[in-house]
């Protein structure tokens, strides 16, 4: 019995195959997410480029009032250059912001999810420390611990946070385990378990989307503004310069690398604004925590029936 007791705390340590598998999904999440963003950067910068001269000389015949653009050209009055002090200042600041919030929740998905595995180690030693010697309630506890592992903790980026945190009390392996160790007085698991759901609404909280995409839709509007007035401003010059290609080329390279930045900075917010699937989200330190955890609890249910 001492023998089994001493062998079902062992916990083998498998740091070097995790250390193996950690590169490996990283690599993997960092190159989707570098196609994510730089292509279509790449792709709009490009064909902003291509485009700039094109649309200048468009709307430079279109108008066909020369007057017109060489107020625009000197721009005497300032005008133009107030209205893209005012357009930018609003898109930098809404942006700024944008990107402050998202990555802050990132950050708080992060710390949660790391304070709620700690919290099911715990509850699983606790559990072991208690029920060691009763073999049949041990192994539903640690099988109904497991449930709440692939329900709850697996799903995190699967199921809205709203809907799991509805879920019904008598649904709930937290509140299963809490009734099978704490019938009349509350054992030491009360407490553990507190924590862990503690723990678990602070992850759900942190997950739960707070910028709508309409968001995302008014910035993109705000950017397009903020970049139509280039062309415009072409324009001008392509009458003051009496057509001059080379100029149009220089100017059409410079809002091609002008539109790059902002489609790249755009995607940025994008993979931190999802909740999955990227190299800014959990997905790759949720994967290797949980393996972890389903590892010991499948190696402690398996020598279950030694104890009886």
């Amino acid at each position: 019995t001492t023998t089994t007791l001493f062998s079902s705390f062992q916990q083998p340590s498998r740091q070097s195959n995790n250390n193996k598998r950690t590169p490996q999904i990283s690599s993997s999440l960092q190159r989707q997410t570098l196609f994510r963003i730089g292509i279509p950067s790449i792709v709009s910068g490009l064909l902003a480029t291509c485009a700039f001269p094109f649309v200048s000389f468009q709307l430079a015949s279109l108008l066909q009032d020369r007057s017109v653009f060489n107020v625009l050209a000197t721009d005497a009055a300032a005008y133009v250059q107030n209205f893209l002090s005012v357009t930018g200042l609003l898109y930098g600041l809404i942006l700024g912001e944008t990107f402050s919030f998202v990555y802050a929740q990132q950050e708080a998905v992060f710390y949660a999810l790391f304070q709620e595995v700690t919290e099911t180690k715990s509850l699983v030693e606790q559990i072991a420390l208690i029920c060691q010697g009763r073999g049949q309630l041990y192994g539903k506890l640690l099988q109904t611990l497991q449930q709440y592992i692939e329900s709850d903790l697996k799903q995190m980026t699967m199921v809205d946070p709203a809907v799991q945190i509805s879920t019904r009390p008598i649904d709930d392996p937290l509140e299963s385990i809490m009734y099978m160790t704490s019938v009349g007085v509350p054992s030491v698991v009360y407490q553990t378990v507190k924590s862990l759901r503690k723990a678990r609404a602070a992850r759900l909280g942190a997950l739960q989307r707070k910028v709508p995409p309409i968001h995302m839709a008014l910035l993109w509007i705000l950017a397009t503004t903020v970049l139509m007035t280039f062309p415009l401003l072409g324009a001008a010059m392509s009458t003051a310069t009496s057509g001059n290609r080379t100029i149009m080329t220089v100017e059409g390279c410079l809002f091609g690398i002008l539109v790059w930045s902002v489609v790249m900075t755009k995607r940025v917010i994008k993979e931190l604004w999802k909740s999955k699937g990227g190299a800014y989200n959990v997905d790759a330190v949720l994967g290797i925590m949980v393996r972890g955890l389903e590892e010991e609890l499948q190696k402690r249910i398996q020598m279950v029936p030694s104890t009886l």
